[in-house]
């Protein structure tokens, strides 16, 4: 694995390529852009298990942080913008061309939960990518709109107090552990297992430190990452999501994809009994994962 930079505007973005075994840089190899949930960073799901996973099956892989997240660079800290997160993958492609090694005719994308909507969305546009799968993908936009359009009075009064010269507020995506789950009452099977994964030893990484910046909400509120997807999205499509349903949604998210994607190869696979955190790291929900995402990329990279 080398540890490389690459640019989106001015900042660097951090990333992770792992190299197949036997790895030769004379050769000319495919390669898949691997893109992390929402509040997560490259060391943990689509880094240390898709990409690692997808490497050892021959592909040369690029797991990346998120632009304004984890060690990539971008002020203010702590942004989950729609818009930069679609633009990343794109800076993601325009590196990995540059590589001799890399075939630049064969470049795929895995996203993961919010990760994978915003490489659908990527992909709409970016004909670059040849082949899309998402595990878990989730609409961030519909999630936060879900959440209530209330909040955004209190995001306007926030960036109001910030031009005026306050802190920014940094609120958290969930609880920061379990007692303070209990205490709030708050008992989905998504948010139970978020605190489990992100807030233990499980995957908790000094990547995704649980911060979010209030006043940068306002874009999710306008995002849908599916929009246009019935015109413009025409790759080869593998959707991948748990049977057990939460309150992420990404159950009801793949099949919107699904029914939306133009493309003529597409393909949705339900893993049963598998909740939404059980595809972040779970063997038994992951090799299923893999019974479908091998076959997938081979024929169509």
């Amino acid at each position: 694995m080398e540890s490389v930079r690459f640019k989106n505007r001015t900042w660097d973005v951090a990333a992770d390529l792992r190299f197949p075994d036997g790895f030769d840089k004379t050769k000319k190899y495919p390669v898949i852009i691997c893109a992390h949930p929402i509040s997560s960073c490259k060391e943990q799901t689509a880094g240390n298990i898709y990409a690692q996973r997808l490497t050892e099956l021959g592909y040369v892989t690029l797991a990346f942080d998120a632009s304004h997240q984890g060690e990539s660079g971008g002020e203010p800290r702590y942004l989950e913008d729609p818009a930069t997160r679609v633009e990343d993958f794109r800076c993601a492609v325009d590196y990995v061309v540059t590589l001799d090694y890399v075939d630049a005719d064969r470049i795929g994308l895995v996203g993961v939960c919010g990760g994978g909507g915003y490489a659908a969305n990527a992909t709409m546009t970016d004909h670059r990518i040849k082949a899309l799968a998402t595990v878990v993908g989730a609409n961030y936009g519909r999630l936060v709109r879900e959440g209530g359009l209330a909040a955004l009075e209190a995001i306007g009064q926030q960036r109001t107090a910030e031009a005026r010269g306050a802190d920014p507020v940094l609120t958290t995506y969930i609880p920061s552990s379990s007692e303070e789950r209990e205490q709030a009452g708050i008992t989905d099977i998504d948010i139970v297992q978020a605190v489990d994964y992100y807030r233990t030893p499980r995957a908790q990484s000094p990547g995704s430190p649980n911060k979010l910046r209030l006043s940068g909400l306002e874009a999710a509120f306008g995002f849908d990452a599916y929009h246009l997807a019935d015109k413009l999205l025409t790759q080869p499509l593998q959707i991948i999501v748990g049977s057990v349903p939460g309150a992420f949604g990404s159950y009801r998210d793949g099949f919107e994809l699904f029914d939306k994607a133009r493309s003529e190869n597409k393909d949705i696979f339900v893993v049963e009994g598998a909740s939404h955190y059980d595809l972040y790291d779970q063997p038994f929900a992951v090799d299923q994962a893999f019974t479908k995402l091998e076959p997938f990329f081979k024929e169509n990279l």
